[in-house]
């Protein structure tokens, strides 16, 4: 057992020296110190933002679940979001709101390794204030990858949008275009896919909109479907559970050219280097919210 204090809490590590990441020997200690020595750079990201768990009880090797209800277990000073659930037409679920370190801290002890968090915030959770496009590549060709964000990044200046990039710590990378809250999802959405299928159709030969993948044949899926009410995206700088600790990370557009950077470069071994040499790529993010109004017009006319 280990306790880490948090401005008024004190946060209990419960079972500290297991192992969650067996490959790595990190143990739940280590995967909450790491949120501890990352938190100014993750919890902007987090904060006033429906919280979906990702809990691994027994490390990335045991079985994993997925939790949107907070447990009435969790202590009183820990907020919630109360979010509408479309299909029954009224207010039911509670997502946790990580607003500070001591939440997050909490979320780790309950084995809760990658924070995964609503494309929206609480007070227009039906208009999200982020698009997001994951690129996904067949059979780990990040070269596919660098090609298509290029791309993509090619055409929203052409849009005059402003995109930030993002390593997955999984496969691909995600490409996030901050927006106004002014849209709804459906509209939001609906510029995704334009903008997905208008490259799909100018490359057919390296990109797809399928999703399945028995009819992609070997092309980018350029995936724009998490534009959607309740849907989630990782968290900036949060961990991955992969062999070898991968961090989701932001980069600046020259990076995507440098063949050594993958969508596991940057690890929980590495990432404090990284953040100790360059300031972050995403540090302006908040500032370059926009509608869509010019970039759907802009798109109509290409």
């Amino acid at each position: 057992m280990s306790d880490i204090k948090s401005g008024k809490h004190t946060i209990e590590i419960t079972h500290a020296d297991k192992v969650l990441f067996p490959g790595e020997n990190l143990t739940k200690e280590d995967v909450a110190n790491y949120y501890r020595k990352v938190s100014d750079y993750i919890l902007p990201y987090l904060e006033d933002r429906p919280l979906v768990l990702h809990r691994y009880p027994q490390g990335i090797e045991g079985t994993d679940f997925y939790q949107k209800e907070t447990p009435d277990y969790f202590p009183e000073w820990i907020k919630t979001i109360k979010v509408k659930v479309k299909e029954k037409g009224k207010d039911e679920e509670h997502l946790v709101n990580c607003d500070g370190l001591d939440t997050l801290l909490y979320i780790v002890n309950q084995g809760s390794i990658t924070p995964h968090v609503w494309l929206s915030k609480k007070g227009h959770l039906d208009k999200p204030d982020r698009m997001i496009f994951d690129l996904d590549p067949p059979k780990g060709n990040f070269d596919m990858v660098r090609k298509g964000a290029q791309d993509l990044k090619a055409l929203f200046d052409k849009l005059e949008l402003t995109a930030f990039l993002m390593t997955t710590g999984s496969k691909g990378v995600h490409i996030v275009v901050p927006l106004d809250v002014k849209t709804p999802f459906d509209e939001s959405r609906k510029f995704a896919s334009d903008v997905a299928e208008y490259l799909a159709g100018k490359y057919p030969d390296r990109y797809t909109t399928e999703t399945r993948k028995d009819k992609r044949k070997g092309r980018l899926f350029l995936d724009y479907l998490r534009n959607s009410y309740g849907q989630t995206g990782v968290a900036p700088y949060s961990l991955r559970a992969r062999k070898g600790a991968p961090v989701a990370t932001p980069l600046d557009w020259n990076e995507i050219g440098n063949s050594d950077v993958t969508a596991t470069t940057y690890t929980y071994d590495n990432i404090f280097r990284r953040l100790g040499n360059k300031n972050d790529p995403w540090k302006d993010f908040h500032r370059h919210k926009t509608g869509l109004k010019n970039a759907r017009e802009k798109m109509e006319r290409l």
